[in-house]
């Protein structure tokens, strides 16, 4: 098959899927042949199980053409975070870099019934910890844009196959940002979806709602075709929601247009390179083509550094501290210190926390009352060196631990809040900028249509798939 299969978009492929003019195990080959040809230079898919990929679709292929799901037998990576039966599951850590899980999460057997094929593992940080996708089982994963650079985390493998055409579509998870940073850094799309849209095994907690599980792509139709495969209620997910009657594909095609857009540049809570301050506010200021009235705007989220740390400390005790005790030697100084800072929390810390987190739902609730949307930086600086761990310091602030700098994503996610990182420009440097479109608690669709809006507008679809660009 032509290798310019990876060029082609999401839902073009899944229409030959079903057409016949492809087949899932030509697919892939081509993929297969993609990631031999790039994946060297920029380290995003260190584990492949094409073997498995090729059984999964030869079974999809004895199904009739109108019964393999959603995908229709589309190749999709996992994030190595998520269990797959019988591919390694390494989290990014020493101490679990020969786990082989027997089952897979209810996510991925959800997406195999919808027609995904499971082919690669995505690379992601040390449990998902620190947006700058480096571990120390795999390496790191290089930015394709210009391989000096960070892809962002957790989701940067992700991202990174994306960009350089050695995925269509890709799975990830958020927290911190986590699906809207790495897409960010790399020119793609990538959403954080609404509390419970996206049904997932639960472990260490039924009720753990800071991180969820989304979509990522490289335009915001191919992004809502995934999202619709992910979506759905299951017993084994309490917390899940049902899908709607109305598809995010068809969300996103609508072409309804906002009405009042807000844009911040900062939330009132973090500096901001001036570079991608005035990029993201031209891309805000465009939505004025679609008719519709732009103001600078935001809700008070001014707690949002207090509540994310306590909330994510005490997420990290409840899901680590055994490892801490166990394992201590393996782990990375940034996860020893999310664990101890979760076990020196007292309940009234906690306390404080979720009253803060319930205030900051209540005004956004009201915020978008008035506002369709709000558009933000999705990240306070362009793609960083490699070599640094995180983001120390932006705008002559320094920032007194390793996450704060994501302030401007985790506000949104302590909010409940769906939203979205749209490619909106590029540096001067060539480097990519995201801008964070983000809606109401359960507005998903309105988010996409919105996106997909100013998609159109700033005409950048299509800057990805791309070489990586290789700095030595």
């Amino acid at each position: 098959m032509s290798q310019d299969l990876i060029r082609e978009t999401a839902c073009a492929v899944v229409d030959k899927l079903r057409s016949g003019d492809v087949s899932p195990l030509e697919l892939l080959d081509v993929v297969e042949k993609r990631i031999s040809e790039v994946d060297g230079k920029v380290n995003a898919l260190p584990i492949l199980c094409f073997q498995r990929a090729r059984d999964s679709a030869k079974a999809l292929m004895r199904k009739p053409a109108g019964a393999r799901g959603l995908l229709a037998g589309l190749p999709v990576p996992i994030k190595d975070l998520t269990d797959v039966a019988g591919v390694l599951n390494t989290q990014g850590s020493p101490i679990f870099k020969d786990n082989i899980p027997a089952k897979s999460d209810l996510m991925v057997e959800n997406l195999e019934a919808n027609g995904a094929v499971v082919y690669a593992k995505s690379n992601t940080p040390e449990f998902g910890a620190g947006a700058n996708t480096f571990n120390e089982v795999f390496g790191a994963t290089l930015n394709p844009w210009d391989t000096s650079k960070s892809a962002a985390g957790s989701s940067g493998g992700a991202a990174v196959a994306l960009a350089t055409g050695m995925a269509w579509l890709a799975q990830g998870s958020d927290m911190g940002g986590s699906l809207r940073s790495p897409a960010a850094f790399c020119g793609v799309v990538g959403m954080r979806p609404s509390i419970g849209r996206v049904a997932h095994t639960p472990k260490s907690g039924i009720d753990r709602n800071l991180g969820v599980v989304g979509p990522m792509a490289r335009n915001v139709e191919d992004l809502a075709l995934l999202l619709d495969a992910m979506s759905g209620d299951y017993a084994d997910d309490p917390l899940s929601l049902p899908a709607p009657t109305t598809s995010f594909l068809s969300a996103a095609q609508s072409g309804k247009k906002p009405k009042r857009i807000a844009y911040s540049p900062d939330l009132g809570i973090t500096p901001v390179d001036p570079e991608v301050k005035a990029i993201t506010r031209k891309a805000a200021e465009r939505f004025a083509e679609a008719g519709a009235i732009v103001e600078e705007a935001h809700p008070d989220w001014r707690e949002a550094h207090e509540c994310f740390h306590v909330l994510r400390a005490f997420d990290f005790a409840i899901t680590k501290a055994n490892l801490l005790r166990t394992k201590r030697d393996l782990l990375k100084p940034e996860v020893i210190w999310n664990i101890e800072e979760g076990l020196k929390l007292t309940v009234e810390q906690l306390e404080r926390a979720e009253a803060q987190r319930v205030g900051m739902t209540a005004r956004a609730v009201e915020f978008f009352k008035t506002y369709d949307l709000l558009l933000t930086p999705t990240t306070i600086v362009p793609p960083f060196p490699i070599e640094h761990r995180y983001v120390a310091e932006c705008a002559g602030k320094r920032f007194d631990n390793y996450v704060e700098w994501l302030g401007i994503v985790y506000a949104i996610t302590l909010a409940c809040c769906p939203s979205l990182s749209l490619p909106c420009g590029f540096t001067a440097s060539g480097l990519p900028v995201g801008v964070q479109v983000v809606g109401a608690p359960r507005g998903d669709a309105q988010v996409l249509a919105g996106a997909k809006v100013l998609e159109d507008i700033l005409g950048l679809r299509g800057t990805t798939p791309i070489d990586p660009k290789v700095q030595k």
